[in-house]
Order: C-alpha cells, then sequence, then structure tokens
C-alpha cells in the first residue's frame, strides 16, 4: 500500500480518491477525513456536473487531481483553480475516472458515482487491487460476477458502504471463509420510504419533491425516488448476493421505520446479530476508511433511553411492486439484473422529468425485462454488459413515449 508521512507525526496515511465527491456520501467523506488528518490524505475528487462545489471542495483540500466528465466545464475549473493559486491538475472524461482509481499512489478509492457509470472505475480500482469502499451498489447489481471475480484477480480489499451492507459485513467475522457456516439468512432493513402509509391510489399525484423527501437520510434525488420506490431495496439485495455469496432465498427485508436497526444476520443457531446506530452515512464511512480498526465519525452516539419504540413490519409487495423483481431477476437468465438497473434508472429520470408518473415507474421496468432477451447475451466483459445497459435503457425510453405523465 503506498502511504505518506505526515510532516508533524511521521505517521503514514492512506491517499484517498472521492469518485462522486459533491454528492452526499462524497461530502459525508470529506467530513470524517477532515477529523483525522494524521490518517487520511486527499489525492483526488470528481464529480459529474456540480462545478461550483467541486471548485469549493478543491479550494477547501487541494487535492492532486480534480475530474469532470466534459471538457469545457473542465477548462472553466482549470481557468479558475489557477486564479486562485492552486495547483490541482484538472482531468475530463469517463477514462480519468479510471485512471484516478487504479492510480498508483492511491490507496483508497470511495466509489460513491451513482448509477451504471460508477462500474467501469470500480472494476478499474479492482483490479488495481486498492481498498475499495462500496457505496455504488449499481457495480454489483450491473457487473455482478465480473465485477467480483476483478475483486479477487486484482486482490482489492472490497468495504460496503451502504449502511445495511456495512451492518451486515460488521456482523460477521474478519474471515470471510467462515461466513457460510455462520448465515442462515440476512434482513436487510428498510425505512420502508416517505409513502410507507399513503394509499396506493394516490400514488399517481406524487411529485418529484415528495419522492425526494426521505424520512431519515439527505441522499440525491435518483437515490431518493428509489426509496421511495423501494427499487433502491431491491438494489441492495442483489447486490448483498454477491457480496456475501448468498443464495436469493437467503435475503430477505424487514421495514423498520426508525432505521436505528441497520440490518441483521441470523445465525444457523437462530441467534440474531445486528448493528444499530444513529442513522449517519458517516458511521459506515468511517468504519470503511479504518477498518479493521474504529475510529470517530462525527455521528451522535445512540441515546437509548430517548427511545419510544423500535417497531418491524413485513414489506407490501403490491404498494412497492419493484421490490419483488431482486428475487425474480437473481432467478433469471444472467443479464437480467442489468436490464432492471438500466430500466429503473431510465424510469426514474423520466419521473423526475415529469415525462412519466411515479406508479409508472413499475411498468417501465417490467417492459423492459419483458422485452429485453439476455439468454444468449455474453455477460463475460464489460463491453458485453454496457451494451444490454444501452437496450434496455433504449427499450424504456421507447416505451416511456407512449405513456401519458
Amino acid at each position: 500500500m503506498n502511504t505518506s508521512a505526515n510532516p508533524s507525526t511521521g505517521a503514514s496515511r492512506q491517499r484517498v480518491c472521492i469518485l462522486g465527491a459533491t454528492g452526499s456520501v462524497g461530502t459525508s467523506t470529506l467530513d470524517v477525513i477532515s477529523r483525522h488528518p494524521d490518517r487520511f490524505e486527499l489525492f483526488a475528487l470528481t464529480a459529474h456536473s456540480r462545478v461550483e462545489e467541486l471548485l469549493r471542495q478543491c479550494v477547501a483540500w487541494r487535492p492532486r487531481f480534480a475530474a469532470l466528465p466534459d471538457a469545457a466545464q473542465a477548462g472553466d475549473l482549470l481557468v479558475r483553480l489557477r486564479e486562485q493559486g492552486i495547483a490541482t491538475e484538472v482531468l475530463c472524461g469517463a477514462q480519468a475516472l479510471c485512471d484516478l482509481a487504479a492510480h498508483e499512489e492511491v490507496d483508497t478509492v470511495m466509489a460513491a458515482i451513482v448509477g451504471a457509470a460508477g462500474l467501469a472505475p470500480c472494476l478499474a480500482a479492482a483490479h488495481a487491487g486498492k481498498r475499495l469502499l462500496l457505496a455504488n451498489k449499481e457495480a454489483l447489481v450491473v457487473g455482478g460476477a465480473l465485477f467480483m471475480d476483478a475483486v479477487h484477480a486484482g486482490g482489492a480489499t472490497l468495504l460496503p458502504i451502504d449502511s445495511e451492507h456495512s451492518a451486515i459485513f460488521q456482523c460477521l467475522p474478519e474471515d470471510r471463509a467462515r461466513w457460510a457456516h455462520r448465515i442462515d439468512h440476512i434482513l436487510l432493513t428498510s425505512s420502508g420510504g416517505p409513502f410507507r402509509q399513503r394509499d396506493p391510489a394516490t400514488f399517481g399525484e406524487i411529485t418529484p419533491d415528495e419522492a425526494c423527501a426521505h424520512p431519515n437520510f439527505a441522499m440525491g434525488r435518483k437515490i431518493s425516488v428509489d426509496s421511495a420506490t423501494m427499487m433502491n431495496k431491491a438494489l441492495e439485495v442483489i447486490e448483498a448476493r454477491w457480496l456475501f455469496e448468498l443464495a436469493p432465498q437467503q435475503i430477505r427485508i424487514v421495514i423498520h421505520p426508525q432505521q436505528i436497526v441497520h440490518s441483521m444476520v441470523v445465525c444457523r443457531d437462530n441467534s440474531v446479530l445486528a448493528q444499530l446506530g444513529t442513522p449517519d452515512m458517516r458511521v459506515p464511512i468511517a468504519y470503511g476508511l479504518s477498518f479493521p480498526e474504529r475510529i470517530e465519525s462525527g455521528a451522535a452516539q445512540l441515546d437509548f433511553t430517548s427511545l419510544a419504540a423500535l417497531t418491524f413490519e413485513a414489506p407490501d409487495f403490491e404498494r412497492c411492486p419493484g421490490l419483488a423483481l431482486a428475487w425474480e431477476t437473481l432467478r433469471g437468465p444472467e443479464g437480467s439484473t442489468t436490464v432492471l438497473n438500466a430500466a429503473n434508472e431510465a424510469a426514474v429520470a423520466a419521473f423526475l422529468a415529469g415525462t412519466i408518473r411515479f406508479d409508472q415507474i413499475h411498468s417501465v421496468i417490467a417492459h423492459a425485462l419483458e422485452r429485453i432477451d439476455v439468454g444468449s447475451a455474453g455477460h463475460d466483459s464489460l463491453e458485453a454488459l454496457l451494451e444490454i445497459d444501452s437496450r434496455a435503457r433504449r427499450q424504456a425510453a421507447q416505451f416511456v413515449k407512449g405513456l401519458a405523465p
């Protein structure tokens, strides 16, 4: 592992690359890093379009590199940085993300890009053997076996950052070989989203702003809509299948509105191991950065005396029909989960743009799954998976045109 010396203490520091630095996970990562300047050095920051926020981060952190997908935006950022005397090198394009993720001087990669766009740099980090903090669940939903093969071949350390998967990981022994002998099944918790008690007959009236009002976490708009439809939980089921090498029937969901219990492992002797804490993403981020140690995260301590109740209930598959697609696609032909993710991204984008209603999101996904044949497609390369992804998006877009908002 490459490290740099802290001039004041002589201690080694991890060099960190944050992919998706301006999102909620990225900014929370910066908050944790700021509390431990003796342990971490910021090497690179990337963003999709929030140039002003990336500029502020570069001014505050002075990373070696910054990257944006658009050349004009990258040029503008470079000019503004130089005007302030900041020497950060600015890169542009999708390949720049892969190059930074695999850079020989990088120790740790925080993968916080939303959607399938994060798969290529995650693969690059995995092949390069990095400590990979995975907040991009789509890398496993789209990549599955390909991504895990890259992790094993590259010798990467894969650490889940989604609060649910981090909770499962924290409940399991460090020796991965013992996992299969420990687990009967796992329980991924869910808040149920903002419409858990809303009349489904009114779902067609839900606005994007309503759907983006998550009860416990501040998240980006796409992830917030996924939480409202519970498609985020469907994606997490698929992610858990690969992370923990589980059969689909070993993964279950329980609604827990308070989000204090972040997830649970039911052991073969029926003991239940749970990870609890305040709903704050800085906890799993701090754990991923410091694993196998523990460091201060900035999150508030859990005060059990202030908790009125912890409640649990079964998920409502009729209210959230997309949820069942997780198990259906895991049991389907390889590549089905790639279609699921692509169609969901297209449907959510259409809803946020006002093109379709909230209650039509599931119809778009179901249509793409029905129409896209992945049975004979190859799935052993990034190019093959992206081709399936592209077909699913085109099919979803065509279907959206026929829907009335």
